[in-house]
């Protein structure tokens, strides 16, 4: 642990302008401090290594289907059926992760540190109370969720036999979320980095041993799968808070810190459930494209379900660059430096655009080959093909979504996200897939060109929403 020493050169202490704290790593005292160096030094410090932590977090994705796979089509298709519903827990531990990073930046960015800390700890006590809520939900309504998307009989046994275990245990991954706020309001993506790779890792040795059994273990089928990734969840957790408690931001004053209180549980979900409820858009969209594709049968829904696995590895850059901007915006909105924050945005999408653009040419042409990498199944290869071919070009959209509402919601404004989200993720393709199967009667490709023109038409709305709040605050 280094002490804070010198200042950079605008008269303000590194460290974010403490002089009689420890800075949380030795040497890094400057990278904690996102308002004055230059703009692409920072995105890099931020979004490599998020891009980074989430091809291996894609990666343990990958290793699931690959084994649920091998269990049989079933599997397969359960695991894919049960994305959008584990997703309920990620998108709500997300958003609070998001809403409550704003605050932290926020104040870090006005060198309000003491403020920072207790925003941290406030918004551990509200991810708790919220994660038992979720375990009361999903244990209770998953039977419902999964009926209503096509499963019954054995075939929904099997999705509860993943999705009760990841429910009952869900506090771990709402911690895995909330830790890796703290550090990251602070410009640290490493550590989550380095969760997700050693947890990757892992995974490939758990996922066969939990669903074949051996060494003491009975077999458990899909159901292993889901205790795997509890358990390497749990031990990333434990990582995490470390690498938290050592920022000095968690301060609980002996549990009283954690007492809650009004205001900041307010400020926590005015902005952490818009977040939330913007990643929870995701989840519906995976809802009604999965009740539209379910319709084609198990084998439409095991092609969405791996090919979104590949999508997720393409949009890497999205998910490292979307990150820099909320991070980013958030420690420049509190230092009132709205300059700053267009730089990024705009090299934010400059960057997209020179990684994203580029991998459409192998995904339109190698999407028949990406396809028999997680399955022998020739029906279930055509139709994620069929998918792949068209998502080449939708990909560049998702940049011009994400980095705009995660400049958004950065500068504490996430509730233009929750519109665009559920008209583009809910409202739009209802419309659509019901027009283009019910009525017309056409196939799934009728579902990918929707989505893709859904895509565009949100990234240039977001695009120009954006652009004009940021000249309203400049002027």
């Amino acid at each position: 642990m280094g002490r804070v020493i010198g200042t950079n050169g605008h008269g303000v202490n590194n460290c974010l302008g403490l002089t009689s704290h420890f800075c949380y790593l030795s040497g890094m005292a400057d990278k904690t401090d996102l308002t004055t160096r230059p703009i692409p030094e920072v995105i890099r410090q931020i979004a490599v290594p998020a891009s980074t932590g989430f091809f291996f977090n894609t990666m343990f994705n990958v290793v699931d289907t690959l084994w649920a796979a091998r269990i049989d089509t079933e599997a397969a298709a359960s695991l894919a059926l049960s994305l959008p519903v584990y997703f309920i827990i990620t998108a709500m531990a997300a958003g609070i992760g998001t809403g409550s990073t704003a605050l932290m930046g926020a104040a870090l960015g006005a060198r309000d540190r003491d403020q920072a800390s207790l925003i941290a700890v406030q918004m551990l006590s509200f991810g708790m109370v919220i994660s038992a809520l979720l375990a009361w939900f999903g244990l209770t309504y998953s039977p419902v969720i999964f009926g209503w998307l096509g499963a019954e009989g054995p075939y929904l046994d099997t999705c509860l036999s993943y999705m009760n275990p990841i429910f009952a245990c869900n506090a771990v991954t709402v911690a895995l979320f909330l830790f890796n706020a703290v550090l990251q309001s602070l410009g640290d993506t490493k550590s989550m980095r380095n969760v997700l790779i050693f947890t990757a890792t892992l995974n490939v040795v758990l996922d066969p041993w939990f669903i074949y059994g051996g060494f003491g273990l009975p077999a458990m089928g899909l159901q292993g799968v889901a205790w795997a990734t509890i358990i390497l969840q749990f031990l990333g957790a434990l990582y995490l808070l470390a690498r938290a408690r050592a920022t000095g931001l968690i301060k609980t004053d002996a549990g009283r810190n954690l007492i809650p209180r009004p205001t900041i549980y307010t400020d926590i979900a005015r902005q952490g459930f818009p977040a939330a409820l913007n990643s929870m858009t995701i989840a519906l969209g995976f809802f009604v494209i999965f009740r539209f594709v379910s319709r084609f049968g198990p084998e439409a829904s095991a092609a969405y379900g791996i090919a979104t696995r590949i999508d997720q590895i393409v949009l890497l850059p999205t998910i490292g660059l979307g990150t820099a901007a909320l991070t980013i915006t958030a420690q420049n909105f509190g230092a009132n430096r709205i300059d700053r924050i267009r730089e990024a945005m705009r090299k934010n999408l400059l960057y997209g655009a020179a990684m994203l653009l580029p991998l459409s040419v192998p995904i339109f042409l190698f999407a028949e080959p990406l396809m028999r990498l997680f399955t022998p199944d020739p029906a279930v290869i055509a139709i994620g093909a069929e998918y792949l071919r068209i998502d080449a070009f939708t990909l560049y959209g998702y940049v011009l979504i994400f980095v705009p509402t995660s400049t958004l919601q950065g500068m504490k404004r996430p509730q233009f996200a929750i519109w665009l989200g559920l008209s583009r993720q809910v409202a739009a393709p209802y419309l659509l897939f019901t027009l283009f199967t019910k009525y017309l009667g056409y196939g799934t490709l009728s579902l990918w060109l929707s989505i893709l023109f859904i895509v565009w038409t949100s990234a240039a709305i977001a695009l120009w929403f954006t652009r004009k709040t940021l000249k309203a605050l400049q002027e």
